[in-house]
C-alpha cells in the first residue's frame, strides 16, 4: 500500500465538510471532537465495502465462486487485524463480535472464574470492562493514583493478597475519560508472575497509539486485546478480540449455533476450531472488510506518526484551554505523552450539559458531556461526596444536574483549525458572550435553545424535523 501522510487523512473523512445549521439561521462546517465516542468513517473504507459487495456471499459453508471469494476476503481480514496488534499468527486467533462490550461479555462468560477465582480490574474502567466481570465471579477493584492512572502499588498488593486465585487482570489501555495510558506491559508482567492472564480493553488506545501484544514468552505479553471498529474509522458494527487459540479450545463457547460446530448428534457436540467456535451464526463479513481497510490506512501512515501528531495537537489544545477563565482540566494535564487526545473539563458555574449544548448550537462543535460510562471514575475525579452521590442516585443518568464533565476528543484527522474553533466558542461561553437563551428539556434532561429547532437532513429523518 502507498505510504500516506497525516495531512492526507483529513481528505479521508466522510462528512468532514458537511455544513450544519447553527443559531441565527446560518450554516457552517461541523467540527467533530467526539471521536472517543465514535469516529467518522474513512472514504477508503466505504470504497472497500463497495468493491466487496458484488462478491458478498455466505462464508465457510459454500462451494460457489462468490462464497469462495468472500471466504478468502474474510479470512484475510483476520490476518490484517492480527498483524496490526502484533499477534502471533500461529498461537493467537482473531474473534469477531459486534463491539468491545459484547466481546468482553463473551470472554467473561467464557473465563468461568468459579467460586474461588478472582478478576482484578480498576476504578477507572468503562462500565463495559467492569460490569461483565461482576456477573461471573468475584471482582477486586484497584484504585487510581494522583494522575488518574492505575495505582500500581495497589495492584501489586491485590495480586499478593489473592495469590493463586487471580484468573485475569482486566485493564483499559487508555481511559475514555482522561485519556491516561496505562503501563499495560508492566501490568502484564506482574499478572503473569502471579499466574494470571491480562485483558487490555484497547477501545480507546488502538486508534491513537501502536499496540503490540509481544511474543508469548515475553513477560509483558498481552494475552487478550479487544477493540471496536467504530472507534477506529470503521463504524460498521464489528469488534475484534485477539487471544490465544488454546484458551478458546477449553470448554464450550457462550454463543452456540450454526457455524460453531464440526459435528452434532442427539447426544454430543464437537466444537469447531477457534475462532469459528466463538462466531455462531452468519458473521459480519462487511464489517470485517471495513475494519481491515481502516487498519491498512492507519498502518500506511504509521501509528508513531499518528501519536506524534496527536501529542502536538493536545499540547496546543491544553495550552489554549488553560487561558479560558473558570476552566478546570482533569487527568495528566502536564504530561501529554502519557495520554491520548482527550480533554475533559468543567467550566465554573456552568452545567456541563449547557456547555456542550452551546458549543454545538452556536459554534457547530460536537463534543460529549456527562459521565462517559465511567461513573465511579468520574465521581472520584470530581470528588463527589458520599452524601452527594446518595442524593443523585434518584436522577436519570441523562440528567443535566448530575455531576459530570465536558469531553473534547481528537482524531487523527483533526487539526489546529478545529481546536481554534472549539477554544474560541468555549471562551465565549466562559465570558457569557453566547447569544441564546437555554432551558432544560424536561423530557430529555438536556438543554435546548428556546427558539432554535434545526431541521434534520431530508430523507434521513422522515418528518425532517429536529427532535
Amino acid at each position: 500500500m502507498t505510504r500516506r501522510t497525516i495531512e492526507s487523512l483529513r481528505d479521508e473523512i466522510i462528512g468532514l465538510d458537511e455544513p450544519i445549521p447553527i443559531l441565527g439561521g446560518k450554516e457552517q462546517r461541523y467540527v467533530f471532537l467526539d471521536n472517543a465516542a465514535s469516529t467518522p468513517a474513512f472514504k477508503s473504507v466505504l470504497a472497500a465495502i463497495a468493491e466487496f459487495l458484488p462478491w458478498y456471499s455466505g462464508v465457510h459453508r459454500g462451494t460457489g465462486y462468490k462464497a469462495r471469494v468472500a471466504t478468502a476476503v474474510f479470512d484475510e481480514t483476520r490476518k490484517v487485524v492480527a498483524e496490526f496488534v502484533g499477534a502471533d499468527p500461529r498461537r493467537d486467533v482473531v474473534v469477531y463480535g459486534a463491539n468491545t462490550t459484547g466481546l468482553i461479555n463473551m470472554l467473561a462468560a467464557r473465563l468461568g472464574t468459579g467460586p474461588d477465582g478472582v478478576v482484578i480490574t480498576t476504578l477507572m474502567e468503562h462500565h463495559s470492562n467492569d460490569l461483565p466481570w461482576r456477573k461471573h465471579g468475584k471482582v477486586v477493584h484497584i484504585g487510581t493514583d494522583s494522575r488518574g492512572g492505575v495505582d500500581m502499588d495497589a495492584l501489586r498488593d491485590a495480586l499478593a493478597r489473592h495469590a493463586g486465585r487471580v484468573r485475569l487482570v482486566a485493564i483499559s489501555g487508555a481511559s475514555n475519560v482522561t485519556g491516561f495510558i496505562n503501563p499495560v506491559h508492566e501490568v502484564a508482567a506482574l499478572s503473569h508472575e502471579s499466574g494470571a492472564r491480562i485483558l487490555v480493553d484497547a477501545a480507546q488506545l488502538v486508534a491513537h497509539r501502536p499496540v503490540r501484544m509481544r511474543p508469548h514468552d515475553d513477560p509483558g505479553h498481552l494475552d487478550f486485546v479487544v477493540f471496536s471498529g467504530h472507534k477506529i474509522y470503521a463504524p460498521f458494527g464489528i469488534g475484534a478480540l485477539i487471544g490465544p487459540g488454546a484458551f478458546f479450545r477449553e470448554g464450550s463457547p457462550t454463543l452456540v449455533g450454526g457455524g460453531a460446530v464440526s459435528y452434532v448428534s442427539l447426544n454430543e457436540v464437537e466444537w469447531a476450531d477457534p475462532p469459528h467456535s466463538e462466531e455462531a451464526g452468519s458473521p459480519n463479513v462487511t464489517g470485517a472488510v471495513a475494519l481491515a481497510e481502516a487498519l491498512r490506512i492507519l498502518g500506511s501512515v504509521g501509528m508513531d506518526h499518528v501519536a506524534s501528531h496527536e501529542r502536538e495537537l493536545i499540547e496546543y489544545c491544553t495550552a489554549g484551554a488553560r487561558e479560558i477563565p473558570g476552566i478546570t482540566l482533569y487527568g495528566p494535564v502536564d504530561d501529554p505523552g502519557i495520554k491520548v487526545g482527550v480533554l475533559p473539563f468543567t467550566l465554573a458555574e456552568t452545567d456541563h450539559a449547557l456547555v456542550a449544548t452551546i458549543l454545538s448550537t452556536e459554534g457547530g462543535v460536537g463534543v460529549r458531556n456527562g459521565n462517559f460510562c465511567a461513573q465511579i471514575y468520574m465521581r472520584g475525579l470530581l470528588k463527589v461526596t458520599p452524601e452527594a452521590e446518595k442524593a443523585n442516585r434518584a436522577m436519570s443518568c441523562d440528567s443535566a444536574s448530575l455531576p459530570g464533565m465536558v469531553r473534547a476528543s481528537l482524531g487523527c484527522y483533526n487539526n489546529r483549525d478545529d481546536v481554534d474553533a472549539f477554544l474560541g466558542m468555549l471562551g465565549k461561553i466562559a465570558r457569557r458572550e453566547y447569544r441564546g437563551t437555554y432551558k432544560i428539556d424536561p423530557d430529555t434532561g438536556s438543554y435546548r435553545e428556546e427558539k432554535f429547532t434545526p431541521r434534520f437532513p431530508a430523507g434521513l429523518v422522515r418528518n425532517g424535523a429536529g427532535a
